[in-house]
């Protein structure tokens, strides 16, 4: 069987908008440049899509054209290192998952415990926010919500007051035991963060709860979010203004 066979039955065994590179055909048994050059006449022919130098997908067409893959199969590469998850979606994209805004951005952010500079994958722009926490399958959720806190002022579309109300019905909808670990992921985030947290948590939670994110911060630092006491009434108490 040729090489352009061979990669044409894998291909079609993948799932529509499936991101992949010449090491998902093998490139020890056909390789590198064959598998490289079947992949480009293949594009060349309209039979696959290439999303960014290395990087392919098997397109979607619709009457609009071609659906590009999902924000996950872009970045996948940058989220996992074998079994081990070095980073997750934030920013733009959770924005809208979480009900904080509908419109849709070409950025994708990534939470990662380094810093790295942007780059452009097709037609999206990928940048990275620094997470001091450790990332786990499980937390990501959680650093989601508190990096939609930290960013609360450059969510689009929305204006201080409403994403402040839909955040506080995210956490309440949280567990107790998801709000504790939310308190405990707080530490590392800006003071700010801490005191919208606390503020929010107040009165879902007793006060010996809701006492380590209080202790954390300065009693005299004011914290100038723009959230009106109509819809944070103990925002003064938490020296939010």
């Amino acid at each position: 069987m040729q090489v352009t066979d061979s990669i044409r039955n894998t291909i079609n065994k993948l799932p529509v908008s499936y991101v992949f590179t010449y090491r998902d055909f093998n490139p020890e048994v056909n390789g590198r440049e064959a598998i490289i050059k079947a992949l480009n006449r293949m594009v060349a022919k309209g039979e696959i899509a290439k999303l960014s130098k290395g990087k392919y997908y098997k397109p979607k067409e619709t009457s609009f054209g071609l659906v590009p893959p999902d924000q996950y199969q872009v970045v996948k590469d940058l989220l996992g290192r074998g079994d081990n998850v070095v980073g997750y979606l934030t920013g733009y994209s959770v924005y809208t998952k979480l009900g904080l805004t509908t419109q849709v951005s070409n950025t994708i952010q990534i939470g990662r415990n380094e810093t790295r500079p942007a780059m452009q994958r097709g037609m999206y722009k990928i940048s990275f926010v620094n997470q001091r926490n450790t990332i786990t399958e499980e937390n990501i959720p959680l650093l989601q919500i508190l990096d939609a806190i930290r960013f609360i002022k450059k969510i689009p579309d929305t204006t201080i007051n409403d994403a402040c109300k839909r955040l506080f019905e995210i956490v309440n909808s949280l567990s107790e035991n998801d709000q504790k670990q939310m308190i405990r992921l707080a530490k590392k985030y800006p003071p700010f963060v801490r005191a919208l947290l606390g503020a929010m948590l107040e009165s879902l939670m007793s006060d010996k709860a809701v006492e380590p994110l209080a202790n954390s911060l300065n009693p005299i630092t004011k914290y100038k979010i723009g959230v009106s006491i109509n819809r944070l009434p103990n925002a003064t108490k938490w020296n939010i203004q």
